[in-house]
């Protein structure tokens, strides 16, 4: 029986006997520690407090949520989980791409769609993400529980991009992640990475010219301030995943693996609901906020001449990741089309 099977054979189990298992189960509660990359309110805030929601009315195990910042940068809280510190973590493909370099899958440009229905039932349906990546998770010590979308990508510039030929001589600030580096040298951007903490100083300072995030961390972060550009290029969305430490995990008894499995599910569900409609309100956020604030969404013609480019970068992540990578990229398209079709 496939890993997947037995998941879903073991979620299979009636609520029941589920509430029965984890009343019997309470003279072993625990508190358990989670960690994540945003603010107070983020989506990946939202997701952690949503899963400890879950776990705490479903058992007697308390859980202990830390937001960015407070155990550190992206880095130290993956090494904190890997370690065992932490029980579980909320890390992007972004960070994770240098630990799991398939996992950069998500930053070549224009191979995701950018419409939500699309992306919510690709993450619903997906092999390559269902079935594929919790196994290359597993290979580094992390039990894959959820993969997510948070909302489209938008950059953020010191004056308006419409074409390639704009980004030439600008810094773009990018995460430790090689792959989204070729992405912004394909597009004539000089990538800069960067940790979070250092990105508004950088803006500020004019150290670097821009950067890309989804559009409530603009709003979440004061980026716009800074850097008042925003523009719309439909390359992607951000994407992120939520994981334990797999000895934890697999050290857990039958009952509260199916716990955190169903904690896991329902944060998605609510996951889904919450980021209906938010990047517009972000973005209203935004232009009430400040009046030098500029918005552009590129046409059919202008993303053609960015998406003439993203060959290149899906050549680099062949190059990057070899055989497996290759395979993955080929069942996400498979998935993709499945899901497109429908």
């Amino acid at each position: 029986m496939s890993r997947m099977s037995k998941l879903k054979k073991l979620a299979g189990i009636s609520a029941f006997a589920f509430a029965a298992m984890t009343a019997a189960n309470s003279v072993n509660a625990a508190n358990w520690r989670y960690a994540h990359e945003e603010y107070e309110g983020d989506v990946q805030d939202v997701f952690a407090y949503k899963f400890k929601e879950y776990i705490e009315n479903n058992s007697e195990h308390t859980l202990q949520i830390y937001r960015f910042g407070e155990l550190g940068e992206s880095d130290d809280i993956m090494e904190q989980t890997q370690a065992g510190i932490l029980n579980f973590v909320n890390q992007s493909p972004g960070f994770t791409g240098a630990l799991i370099p398939e996992a950069q899958i998500f930053f070549i440009p224009y191979l995701m769609p950018t419409d939500m229905d699309t992306v919510i039932k690709f993450f619903r349906e997906s092999e390559a993400i269902n079935e594929d990546f919790p196994e290359l998770y597993a290979e580094k010590g992390l039990e894959l529980l959820k993969m997510y979308p948070e909302g489209e990508m938008v950059v953020t510039v010191d004056e308006p991009v419409t074409k390639p030929e704009d980004f030439n001589n600008k810094k773009i600030r990018v995460m430790t992640n090689p792959l989204l580096s070729e992405t912004y040298s394909a597009f004539g951007a000089t990538p800069t990475p960067l940790p979070w903490g250092e990105v508004y100083g950088a803006l500020q300072t004019n150290m670097i010219q821009g950067q890309e995030n989804p559009i409530f961390w603009i709003e979440s972060g004061g980026l716009y301030e800074v850097s008042p550009n925003l523009v719309f290029t439909s390359h992607g969305w951000f994407t992120t995943a939520m994981m334990a430490n797999q000895e934890f995990y697999l050290n857990l008894n039958a009952q509260d693996k199916m716990l955190v499995q169903r904690a896991a599910d329902f944060a998605f569900e609510e996951i889904i609901k919450h980021i209906d409609g938010l990047a517009d309100e972000a973005l209203a956020k935004i232009q009430k906020a400040s009046d030098e604030v500029t918005v552009t969404r590129l046409n059919a013609e202008q993303i053609k001449a960015f998406k003439d480019r993203a060959p290149q970068v899906e050549k680099k992540y062949i190059e990057m990741t070899g055989e497996s990578g290759k395979e993955l990229l080929n069942q996400f398209k498979e998935d993709l089309k499945e899901v497109q079709s429908k």
